[in-house]
């Protein structure tokens, strides 16, 4: 049986669980009601990833959140206090946004494929972080949003992420109109995978993450680490990128090792497993 590790630390440790089982380790926020973003959620939250990201034993993340809204976003009410500042609240706000968006780029950088867990609403930069996110499942009764409209402020971070994560026409809908969308809405626009009932959330969740923890982990971490950067180039260059990376991907271990188990039809055992 797998092992499990659960750790509840204190402030600032406690507003993010830990749970681990076997090669899969679970995230949940752990800041009700609105599992706001604050600084010391962003702080727990990134050094749990950055532990991660050195850990070769571990193949998938899952980030999870307890109570009825997944993430209001940033702590808005933290931030405004800060307008009485001398600056208005200028680097308070300038470095909130910068501790955001290292947690989005964290995300996308982290080797290991990243599972969002969705019951409830998530909205501004918790819908970003979904979106951040490599997969998504969602409840049925989970709602969507990018407010930043509503209140004036241009939700530049969700711009980034819905730009990578859905079309340009649907992205630019949740950022111009600012309306919450539902769960097949979201599904619709690519910014989650899949729907299902809140009973079945977890298990569906946990057998998505065994199954990509089986596969092979030097593919999975060149497919992760190959997605974003060849977006940016022209479809020769990438194309010429892809070539070569594949034929490095095609003589690692992983690799002998899983073309030995096809033509033998058997399971792969993968090295270091």
């Amino acid at each position: 049986m797998a092992d499990i590790v659960s750790l509840h630390r204190q402030e600032p440790r406690d507003l993010v669980l830990r749970e681990r089982e076997g090669s899969v380790l679970r995230l949940t926020l752990n800041h009700p009601p609105l599992n706001v973003l604050s600084t010391a959620v962003i702080e727990a939250l990134l050094a749990e990833l950055d532990a991660a990201a050195a850990d070769t034993s571990l193949r998938v993340i899952i980030l999870a959140a307890t109570g009825a809204v997944f993430s209001a976003g940033l702590d808005l009410d933290e931030m405004t206090r800060r307008r009485a500042d001398e600056d208005a609240g200028h680097d308070a706000f300038a470095a909130a946004f910068a501790l955001s968006a290292r947690l989005m780029t964290t995300i996308s950088a982290l080797p290991q494929p990243v599972i969002a867990e969705i019951d409830g609403l998530a909205t501004a930069a918790g819908c970003e972080l979904v979106a951040a996110c490599d997969l998504a499942i969602c409840t049925d009764t989970a709602t969507f949003c990018t407010p930043g409209v509503n209140i004036g402020v241009a939700p530049m971070g969700a711009v980034v992420a819905l730009a990578r994560a859905a079309s340009r026409k649907q992205a630019m809908e949740m950022l111009l109109t600012g309306e919450t969308i539902d769960a097949s809405t979201a599904k619709d626009f690519g910014l989650v995978n899949r729907i299902v009932p809140k009973q079945y959330l977890r298990q569906v969740v946990d057998k998505y993450a065994a199954v990509i923890a089986s596969k092979s982990q030097d593919a999975q971490r060149g497919v992760k680490a190959a997605f974003d950067r060849q977006a940016s180039m022209s479809r020769e260059a990438a194309y010429a990128e892809a070539a070569s990376a594949e034929a490095e991907s095609a003589l690692t271990p992983d690799a002998v090792e899983g073309a030995g188990a096809f033509l033998a039809n058997r399971t792969p055992v993968w090295p270091g497993s």
